[in-house]
């Protein structure tokens, strides 16, 4: 400052106010232009005495992150291209820039050199930094920094804009302020939701060339006479948004990115933990918990994210984060990242004793609840004390052991395994929750310290491989004489019970790492494991003894596999180390109830028999269970004992309970139409009361049917219950499960016309490109958020016919192949179509599911329509030009002849054959007379199986036409399959074992289906494995007398059974009219297959066994 104010005298200036060093060199200087601020625009050079512009060659991120820095504004968020903000001046001073990012000024970095460039003026580059968005000017409430309602600020207040006269000229003015591209649409009529605060621009009117919002004309600050239902939105070319797909919750699963109307997956080498943590934060899904690649959560479809995320990690937005492009693009779809978030923000313990003792509380949104405590337990005890370094759940009290909560009370319901390492690795429900008052708080007292002993690679944490920690390092246990001794001590430290079991685990589970103890001796009374004799000194190399593993008697667990839901399926238990199925010997509902009752599944509505819910592998653990139904497990109750049994893996038992739920849309398409939802045994419907437009979105993308849609207007009334009401779904839930709504009641709606329809807009999108009009190209259709080809195999002129006249082109002219209109891009959703030419869409015509195809883009499937069609605009409109016609399409001479010939044969061959049918009937009429009796039996017998059918369903729960709509069955076996053997079969269930070998039916497995699979003939709760039930062999005549009266008759039967059987046809019953006893003997239960055992279960068992009928 003295050398400063002496030159300020000097210069008769006065006295200095600062000294400062100028740049280090004059010449050079840079600056950003006709952005919305200092931070945001065209980069401009001050060189030689000019200003100039840098070309955008190779220019990215890393290039403006140099210049932001270099300015004080932040990092860069975005670097523009293409005179992103306008050409500039002539003279371009920098080109092929390559900067590192260490470098402290942008001629720093390598270029070209000064004035050399092969640019035009045309292509001058430009940033965005992350201090560089106007200060007045935002869009809200539309998933990312460039999409939402438009708010600007005027006198420190912020306000909308009326959408009177907004227009894409207007909405281009807002994504160029905001460095957010070019407008892409300019919605009104508040399509963001309405806003608040005063509205303050109306009768916008831009030209395009303005820099910021307000320099258009209109009508004056605050001057308006416009309500927020009129709010003004823009959506931008860089809006992007992510969302998570495939996960238990929206807070899990494969990352994708909205870009434009594309949804792109990413790849796992470009994303890293700091990205994830962005976009969980994004989604207000908490942090995240870790990042999976290699396709974790199954293979995405389209495009892949050409960009790699450079995330600091407290970004609010992933928009804000640095992006790395012209990435070297080696991945595929089978290396989608995934990421799992916390799910919540915020997890307590309260008004315990201990720090690791309390009542329960989680923070969600911002706001906290208590849990209540029927829907909490042991096992999601067990997680909550891990997460909170606590150890592991010692007891699950409710009842408010703890105290009653003041915050509101949440409705979530975790179901946790009991190993996982957070809660927001486990499943999460909240639907149709019953209330619950701070009476019923749940808690959780946890053992207060870090686990100094644990069991791994188990299925729950009480079994696996044991694992010791000894100062803050684990390590293995090595003992080549390992006992139950030594596993009881074990089993009593972690307090999980009695010892069943110690083993030494295979190769393929023993661990690698240090070891912690050898040579542990116990004598059973030890109350930890490093009481035991052992040592821990030697040095000897790990691998000489053997790991050690585990199992106590608290590991026995019990799932329902291969159903739909985790309250359907195969009964499988876990014991002894390995997962095992159960016999259905006697199997019935009192059985099925414990069951259910011991999942949380309410209670048993079907007790299915004979593998229904397919196969099974490994043991069978149980036989001949024989329950009360007050049983608090199944292996409680009475039975042959552990593994004990004399049955195959065609006798696995299963269940359906009634907390199985499934969803539906009803109409003639199965993407719109009212909303029902099945539940304790019944299909019925939801009411729309304070139901939002994103439930519909949830709906139709868990029903596979688009990624949007909408409420629609109520078209026709249902008959059944009405289950729900006041569902409130939102951004954050990825099925119709996770919302909260009212409990389940069957009468929730006040009258019918509160019942919900719904439409999804992406339903059975059809288009043809590559032609000279939109009636001759390539088949495209969307499916799974993106367009795709069809393959031509088995492609011909029926295919073609359906898709003309879905896209009202008139009929079809020719189906050409081998992708004669060019080779698509992206996925190919359509293989084998089979079509009739009948279907009105092609979405009903049978073929592979959809997705799972061998093709590729040089086997592009086209058609070629004639263009005439009753849905033209204008009579007047010349139909589109066809394809010269081709020698096929001729009608010649021979080919008349031959008609006529072959219509003459068809009526020679129809003569002889009905001769030769009437002489059999007289020869049938000849014998008659000589064997009354056997038709005498065969009456009786038909008439003693209707009655016993009648008494069945006289005694069975009620399912109603409502519960069975749209489901499909299959046609094709007769009444002829009620024979006598079935009736023996049922006996032997009651009786001895016969020893029948049961009869391997032909899979169905090639069975064209529709893209949601649909066309399936299973009922709700239904995945199995090849669509058939085991049907029983009828014992040697021989060596059961009783079984061979009439056996050359009975067999004869079966075998054409068996023939239709294969022979039949996939019918749907949309429209299908059934009455009296025809229309119930025709429905399979929920959990069905649609075919039946031939045998007959106890008259007092399940469900399923009473409605054993033949279809």
């Amino acid at each position: 400052m003295n050398d400063a104010n002496m030159l300020c005298r000097q210069l008769q200036c006065g006295i200095a106010e600062k000294a400062y060093n100028p740049p280090a060199s004059e010449e050079q200087q840079i600056r950003l232009v006709n952005g919305a601020g200092r931070c945001a625009g065209r980069v401009e050079i001050y060189y030689n005495g000019s200003w100039g512009t840098v070309c955008d060659d190779f220019w990215d991120l890393s290039d403006s992150n140099i210049i932001c820095k270099q300015l004080a504004c932040g990092h860069a968020i975005n670097a523009t291209v293409s005179a992103h903000y306008g050409e500039g001046s002539r003279q371009i001073w920098l080109d092929d820039m390559n900067c590192s990012g260490k470098e402290s000024d942008l001629w720093a970095c390598p270029f070209r050199g000064w004035g050399q460039h092969n640019c035009c003026s045309g292509k001058p580059a430009g940033i965005l930094c992350s201090t560089g968005f106007p200060p007045g000017l935002r869009l809200a409430d539309g998933g990312s920094p460039c999409a939402g309602r438009v708010e600007v600020k005027h006198q420190d207040q912020w306000g909308t804009v009326c959408d009177d006269e907004w227009d894409t000229e207007d909405a281009g003015v807002v994504c160029k302020q905001l460095g957010c591209g070019s407008a892409v649409s300019a919605p009104g009529l508040a399509q963001f939701g309405e806003g608040s605060g005063p509205i303050l621009l109306d009768e916008v009117a831009c030209d395009g060339t303005e820099s910021a919002l307000w320099h258009c004309g209109n009508e004056g600050w605050g001057e308006s006479d416009c309500n927020h239902a009129e709010d003004a939105g823009v959506t931008c070319s860089g809006h992007i948004k992510p969302r998570l797909v495939g996960g238990h919750s929206g807070c899990s699963g494969r990352v994708e990115i909205r870009d434009g109307e594309t949804w792109t997956t990413v790849c796992d080498a470009h994303f890293d933990l700091k990205a994830a943590n962005v976009i969980c934060n994004e989604l207000q899904c908490g942090t995240a918990l870790s990042i999976l690649g290699g396709a974790h959560f199954r293979e995405g479809h389209g495009p892949i994210w050409t960009e790699a995320f450079q995330c600091v990690g407290n970004e609010s937005h992933h928009a804000f984060c640095p992006r790395i492009s012209n990435i070297s693009q080696t991945c595929s779809h089978a290396n989608d990242a995934g990421a799992i978030c916390s799910g919540h923000t915020g997890l307590r313990l309260v008004n315990g004793s201990t720090t690791c003792s309390g009542r329960v509380e989680i923070q969600v949104l911002g706001a906290w609840g208590t849990l209540c405590d029927s829907r909490w337990d042991l096992p999601d005890a067990n997680v909550l004390c891990r997460q909170l370094d606590c150890g592991f759940a010692i007891s699950a009290p409710g009842g408010g052991y703890f105290g009653r909560g003041t915050v509101s009370v949440r409705t979530d319901t975790f179901h946790c395994k009991g190993t996982e390492s957070h809660l927001g690795y486990c499943p999460v429900t909240a639907l149709g929750a019953s209330q619950c008052s701070h009476d019923n708080d749940a808690s959780v007292v946890c053992s207060g310290h870090s686990e100094s002993l644990r069991l791994l690679n188990g299925e729950s944490r009480c079994d696996g491989r044991v694992e010791i920690s000894l100062h803050g390092v684990w390590g293995r246990v090595l003992d080549d004489q390992w006992d139950m001794n030594d596993a009881s001590v074990v089993c009593r430290q972690l307090w999980c019970g009695v010892a069943e079991k110690a083993y030494n685990p295979p190769k393929s589970e023993r661990g690698t790492g240090p070891v912690g103890l050898r040579r542990v001796q116990c004598a059973g009374n030890e109350t930890r494991l490093t009481l035991c004799d052992n040592s821990t000194s030697e040095t000897a190399q790990a691998g000489i003894a053997e790991d050690l593993g585990s199992i106590p008697a608290g590991s026995r667990q019990i799932r329902l596999v291969n159903g739909a839901g985790r309250c359907a399926g195969r009964v499988e238990i876990y014991y002894n180390g390995s997962w095992g199925t159960v016999c259905d010997d006697f199997w019935d509902l009192l059985d099925s109830n414990v069951v259910c009752k011991q999942l949380g599944c309410g209670h048993a509505i079907s007790a299915t028999v004979s593998a229904h819910y397919g196969e099974g592998s490994g043991q069978i653990w149980l036989d001949d269970v024989n329950c009360s139904g007050n049983e608090s497990d199944l292996w409680s109750c009475p039975s042959r004992g552990w593994g004990q049994h004399n049955c195959r893996h065609k006798e696995d038992a299963g269940v359906l309970c009634s907390e199985f739920t499934d969803l539906r849309l009803v109409s003639d398409s199965d993407c719109a139409g009212r909303l029902e939802v099945f539940y304790n045994g019944t299909w019925g419907s939801v009411c729309s009361n304070g139901m939002s437009e994103v439930t519909a979105t949830i709906v139709c993308k868990q029903l596979n049917c688009g990624d949007g849609g909408y409420i629609a207007e109520v078209s026709e009334y249902g008959k059944g219950p009405t289950w729900l009401d006041h569902v409130r779904c939102s951004e954050q839930h990825s099925s119709f499960w996770q919302c909260p709504s009212v409990p389940w009641n069957p009468k929730s709606c006040d009258n019918r016309e509160e019942e919900t329809h719904i439409s999804c807009t992406d339903q059975e999108k059809l288009r043809v490109v590559g032609g000279e009009n939109r009636c001759l190209g390539r088949v495209e259709v969307w499916y799974r958020g993106s367009w795709g080809t069809v393959c031509d195999d088995s492609w011909d002129m029926a295919d073609a016919k359906v898709v003309c006249k879905q896209l009202g082109c008139g009929s079809a002219v020719s189906a050409p192949r081998e992708a004669e209109f060019g080779e698509g891009t992206g996925p190919i959703w359509v293989e084998m179509l089979n079509c009739r030419g009948t279907e009105s869409s092609l979405w009903d015509c049978p073929a592979k599911p959809w997705g799972e195809s061998n093709c590729g883009h040089k086997e592009d499937a086209a058609v070629n329509c004639s263009g005439v069609t009753e849905r033209t605009d204008s009579p007047n409109t010349p139909a589109p030009p066809r394809r010269p016609p081709t020698d096929s399409g001729r009608v010649t001479v021979p080919v008349v002849v031959c008609i006529i010939l072959g219509a003459l044969l068809c009526l020679v061959l129809i003569i002889l054959g009905a001769q030769v049918r009437s002489a059999r009937a007289q020869r049938r009429g000849s014998r008659r007379p000589l064997d009354p009796f056997s038709e005498a039996v065969y009456e009786e017998i038909d008439y003693n199986l209707m009655r016993e059918k009648q008494e069945m369903f006289s005694r069975s729960v009620s399912y109603s036409d409502d519960s069975v709509a749209k489901l499909q069955y299959y046609t094709g076996d007769s009444e002829g399959e009620n024979d006598p053997g079935s009736e023996q079969e049922g006996a032997s269930r009651r009786g001895s074992q016969l020893g029948y070998d049961n009869v391997e039916e032909p899979a169905l497995n090639d069975v064209p289906q529709t893209p949601d699979g649909r066309d399936a003939p299973a009922l709700p709760g239904d995945v199995t494995g090849d669509g058939y039930d085991d049907a029983r062999e009828v014992s040697d005549p021989e060596g059961d007398p009783a079984l061979g009266q009439n056996d050359e008759e009975g067999t004869g039967v079966n075998d054409r059974n068996r023939d239709s059987q294969t022979g039949g046809s996939w019918h749907s019953l949309r429209s299908e009219v059934v009455s009296g006893m025809d229309r119930e003997t025709r429905f399979p239960l929920p959990g069905d297959t649609g075919y039946d055992d031939v045998e007959h279960g106890d008259s007092g068992g399940s469900i399923s066994e009473q409605f054993d009928w033949k279809k």
